[in-house]
C-alpha cells in the first residue's frame, strides 16, 4: 500500500508540474500574442493620424480654388474634428467592440468626405494640376491604402489571439487573468458603394471653418 501511495504521488506531481509548465507557456504566448494586438492597434491609429494631420494643408489648398463648394469642404473639416472627439487608448486594442465601432464610424465618415472631396475636385482642372494638390492627392491616397493594410493586419492579430484565448488550456486562464477578447474592423455598410456628389448648392455654402494646425495654434498663443 505504501508503495502503491508514493507512486500515487508521484504520478500526481508529475501531472501538477506538467499541467504547471503547461500554464505557464499559454500565459506567456497569451501573453505575447496580446502585445502583437497592441502593437498592430498602435500602427493603425499611427496611420489615421497620419491621415488627419494631412487634412490642413489639403483644406487650405483646395479652399485657394475659386468657387470650390464649400459644403464639401465643411464635411471634411467637421468629419475631422468628429475623429478628434473619439478617444481610445493608443497603445491598447479596446476590449469594448461598442467603442471600437464609434472610433470606425467617425473615420469612416472622414473617409467618405475626403472622397467625395476628391470626386468633386474632378471639376478643377487648375487645383488638380497644381504640384501641392497633386502632392497631397498621392499622400492620401498612400494612407488610405496603408490605413487598409493595417487594420487587416490588425485583424488578423486579433483573430490569432482571439482563438487562443478560446483554446484549451489557455481558455482556463482567461478569468484567472483577465485576459478577454478584442473585437475586430468590420466593413461599414455601403461601404460598397461610391459616395454620391450633390452639386445643387454649389459655391453656395457657408464659409468653411479653417482647421487649426500645431503652427497656427502656438502663434495665436500669447
Amino acid at each position: 500500500m505504501k508503495t502503491f501511495a508514493l507512486k500515487s504521488g508521484g504520478l500526481l506531481f508529475g501531472l501538477f508540474v506538467l499541467f504547471g509548465l503547461t500554464g505557464c507557456g499559454s500565459y506567456n504566448r497569451l501573453v505575447a500574442l496580446e502585445q502583437n494586438v497592441n502593437k498592430k492597434w498602435g500602427d493603425v491609429q499611427s496611420v489615421y493620424q497620419r491621415r488627419a494631420d494631412l487634412i490642413p494643408n489639403l483644406v487650405s489648398t483646395v479652399q485657394g480654388a475659386a468657387n470650390f463648394e464649400k459644403s464639401t469642404l465643411t464635411d471634411v473639416v467637421n468629419a475631422r474634428a468628429s475623429v478628434g472627439q473619439v478617444k481610445l487608448d493608443p497603445s491598447k486594442a479596446p476590449t469594448d467592440a461598442a467603442q471600437l465601432e464609434q472610433f470606425q464610424a467617425a473615420q469612416g465618415q472622414l473617409s467618405n468626405a475626403l472622397s467625395r472631396l476628391l470626386v468633386v475636385s474632378e471639376n478643377y482642372p487648375q487645383l488638380r494640376a497644381t504640384e501641392a494638390f497633386q502632392n497631397l492627392q498621392a499622400q492620401l491616397e498612400g494612407t488610405e491604402n496603408r490605413i487598409s493594410v493595417e487594420r487587416n493586419s490588425f485583424n488578423g492579430a486579433v483573430q490569432e489571439y482571439n482563438t487562443a484565448l478560446g483554446t484549451f488550456p489557455t481558455n482556463m486562464l482567461n478569468k484567472m487573468f483577465g485576459f478577454a477578447a478584442r473585437p475586430f474592423f468590420n466593413a461599414q455598410p455601403g461601404s460598397e458603394r461610391a459616395p454620391s456628389v450633390n452639386f445643387g448648392n454649389f459655391g453656395n455654402a457657408p464659409s468653411v471653418p479653417p482647421v487649426a494646425t500645431p503652427a497656427a495654434t502656438a502663434a495665436a498663443t500669447p
